[in-house]
């Protein structure tokens, strides 16, 4: 997956598009590297699962 559509995947969950957004273990160093650089970075809450995917949010407030 490239990094347009991975920011494409983003920008839908941000306009609640998407509630939720699946990450496989392959995909993970891909996504973050693409997440860490946008400016709403805290608003993006990653939940680990068991065998290393994570399932993204967006949060209305941003975290701490």
């Amino acid at each position: 997956m490239n990094q347009e559509e991975i920011e494409h995947l983003f920008e839908q969950l941000k306009s609640k598009e998407i509630t939720h957004l699946d990450v496989s273990k392959e995909d993970f160093l891909s996504f973050r590297s693409v997440l860490v650089k946008r400016p709403d970075f805290k608003h993006f809450r990653g939940i680990a699962h068991l065998g290393g995917g994570v399932t993204y949010e967006y949060l209305d407030e941003p975290r701490s």
